[in-house]
């Protein structure tokens, strides 16, 4: 009988390890569901520097001159100087 105890243990212990590997904390889905979320998070994280730089850029060209802001003027809040005649093309 004594002979017999020792291998149920062993085999006892390698199923609950086993489990843990599959199932547990640290499992190999959690794992892959972990390094799906870091690729995701470093694709947006590239797409926020990039716009970050973007503007980094744009405040470097207010804070240089007047050429910058008077292009943001006229594009987004549509500024005419006087005695200028607006024209918009359309296609």
């Amino acid at each position: 009988m004594g002979s017999r105890i020792v291998p149920v243990i062993l085999v006892a212990l390698l199923a609950v390890f086993h489990a843990q590997l599959w199932f547990g904390r640290g499992s190999i889905p959690e794992v892959t569901l972990m390094r799906q979320k870091l690729a995701a998070q470093k694709i947006a994280n590239a797409q926020a520097q990039v716009a970050n730089e973007r503007l980094a850029s744009e405040v470097a060209d207010l804070k240089q001159g007047l050429d910058m802001v008077e292009e943001k003027a006229r594009m987004e809040l549509g500024m005419v100087k006087p005695n200028e005649i607006f024209v918009q093309v359309t296609k």
